[in-house]
């Protein structure tokens, strides 16, 4: 999977994109925790915008994505802010850090592109074993439905004078799976356009599959809300969310 240009573009393709609300679903969390001092890993940070808030309201955190390309903006993002973040280019499914946090968060359904179960199951292990022991893991996926009804067999497209693309999602080969097939056109310095291609898979799962795998990891209790509400999931639930507790 190829992120060099979708990195480039995406601040500006996911301009919209509710960071401010993760955000404050964290410190939600943090408050109700009582934590005396917060340590903080985010993977998937992508781009670094939920570690930039988090850090400038005074949180010690750390990043971790498997794209360099990524990193190398949020790095820069980050030092323009002034923000010191550790950061490190792993795979979600065998990242190690040597260090423990109070909580550990996946957002904007990243853990989506772990496209195997055995991959899943790799992930929660790990996050089990950074966490200290009164720690708190939170991500979110896209839901199975939102995969099916709203990405599978559409296209989405925008054109300006400097980005235009197109995306066109089809049904993956894999169970529940959808392939994001994303064409740019960038004006370059003479005025002409290049073009640039990449194919991104996401898979979903159902949330009792998530639970399970969450219980054989070590979670001891796990609570879950859909669409950035404090209600349960239903079967329309676009995005949903899970807050795993170590102990």
């Amino acid at each position: 999977m190829n992120y060099e240009m979708f990195a480039k573009l995406y601040d500006r393709l996911m301009a919209d994109a509710p960071y401010d609300r993760w955000a404050k679903l964290v410190e939600e969390e943090i408050r109700k925790a009582i934590f005396s001092d917060v340590n903080l890993l985010d993977i998937g940070c992508g781009t670094g915008r939920l570690l930039k808030i988090l850090s400038e309201r005074g949180y010690a955190c750390t990043g971790v994505d498997q794209s360099a390309n990524m990193l190398v903006i949020a790095r820069e993002a980050l030092a323009q802010k002034g923000v010191q973040v550790p950061l490190f280019q792993q795979d979600m499914t065998e990242f190690y850090t040597g260090e423990t946090y109070q909580v550990i968060t996946i957002f904007c359904d990243s853990l989506n592109y772990v496209i195997t179960e055995e991959g899943v199951v790799q992930t929660f292990q790990r996050v089990f074993d950074h966490l200290d022991q009164q720690g708190v893991f939170m991500f979110d996926v896209h839901s199975p439905t939102k995969l099916r009804n709203h990405f599978i067999g559409k296209t989405f497209a925008d054109a300006d004078e400097e980005i235009s693309y197109i995306w066109q999602s089809f049904a993956g080969e894999a169970e529940q799976s959808v392939e994001h097939e994303l064409t740019f056109f960038v004006r370059n310095e003479t005025g002409s356009y290049d073009r640039y291609e990449e194919l991104h898979i996401q898979r979903g799962y159902p949330i009792e599959r998530y639970v399970d795998w969450l219980k054989e990891a070590g979670f001891s209790r796990i609570d879950i809300t859909a669409d950035f509400t404090n209600e349960a999931p239903t079967e329309n639930s676009e995005r949903i969310f899970f807050k795993a507790y170590k102990k």
